[in-house]
């Protein structure tokens, strides 16, 4: 699997954490807010960067950056640079626990998410995630999802998954007749073959296995998944199956997704763009490009509601191509 991934985001350097905190604290204090100098100091710092910032910002001030900023901004807008402020897996375990409380689940949000990440990032967050919430995360996902599907995504987020570039070309022919077997050979499906070799090879490995599959078969692992499964699972399955193949088509055509139809999906796309654009929005913004013939900046622009958002906050600069919609609070 050969994938490049480039950000749109990258550390700023010269980096002054002190000099930042005061450009923010100026632009929010008397009358007005200057939400421009706001985008231009935290777009352009890494989430690593913006933390220091807030750091700073509390020491010489005696405030609390996020604090302020909510007071002064709303809406969409509010949103964004909240979840600009939140560490990275702090912000992806809040999308996981909201995708989980309240009436129903979000199983779109929990596939994005679990689906897609590596064994030591899939660490990270359930570290983070009881320690936010004092609960395992695989014990609240068990009680709001069910079958098959809950199967697969417990084995994930117990982190079976092999180390990254570990490949095995022979046992990968062994796995792709596990899989026939399972699937378009027999009457049925055992779907917990399928759980066991998607959830516990690593993604160079099932790369391989997609292969030998086709080669066994004469059909693509896709369309085995189309025809033996439904549902959830099925999702879950093509998510994987999809980032194997090309992560940033995937996240392209989730952007995509987020943005179809008669209203926006605001949730999905603020954080696929907030949480990729240090790992590879670069390269999602070319593939969504290519996939739809047109860049993803004119598709989030031509979003824009009618009523009650003011414009699209468009950031240029050499490294970064992101646009927000945003909401002045009336004060």
């Amino acid at each position: 699997m050969n994938y490049t991934p480039t950000p749109t985001v990258v550390a700023a350097n010269p980096f002054d954490p002190t000099a930042d905190s005061q450009a923010l604290r100026a632009a929010m204090k008397g009358f007005g807010t200057d939400e421009q100098e706001i985008i231009d100091v935290l777009v352009a710092r890494t989430n690593l960067q913006r933390q220091q910032i807030k750091a700073k910002y509390e020491a010489e001030f005696e405030r609390d950056l996020i604090d302020d900023l909510k007071s002064e901004l709303g809406g969409q807008f509010e949103d964004v640079v909240v979840a600009l402020m939140t560490p990275s897996v702090e912000y992806l375990c809040k999308q996981l626990n909201d995708s989980m409380s309240g009436m129903g689940t979000d199983e779109e949000t929990l596939v994005e998410i679990l689906c897609t990440k590596s064994n030591e990032e899939m660490q990270e967050i359930v570290k983070a995630y009881e320690a936010l919430y004092d609960r395992p995360l695989a014990e609240q996902m068990c009680g709001e999802t069910s079958g098959h599907f809950r199967r697969l995504l417990t084995l994930i987020v117990t982190g079976v998954r092999d180390a990254k570039g570990l490949v095995d070309p022979e046992k990968a022919k062994e796995q792709a007749a596990e899989l026939f077997a399972a699937g378009e050979a027999k009457l049925g499906t055992d779907e917990e073959v399928f759980n066991r070799i998607m959830a516990h090879s690593s993604f160079d490995q099932l790369s391989l296995i997609f292969e030998e599959y086709k080669q066994l078969s004469g059909q693509t692992i896709e369309q085995a998944i189309k025809h033996e499964m439904d549902g959830e699972l099925h999702d879950a399955m093509m998510a994987i199956v999809e980032c194997v193949q090309s992560p940033a088509a995937f996240f392209a055509n989730r952007l995509h997704k987020a943005m179809d139809g008669a209203g926006t999906d605001d949730a999905m796309l603020m954080r696929i763009i907030v949480s990729r654009s240090e790992i590879d929005l670069e390269t999602i913004k070319n593939e969504f490009e290519r996939i739809y013939n047109r860049t993803l900046y004119s598709a989030v622009t031509v979003r824009e509601p009618c009523n009650h958002l003011e414009h699209i906050v468009a950031f240029y600069r050499s490294r970064i191509d992101i646009g927000f919609a945003t909401k002045r609070k009336n004060k």
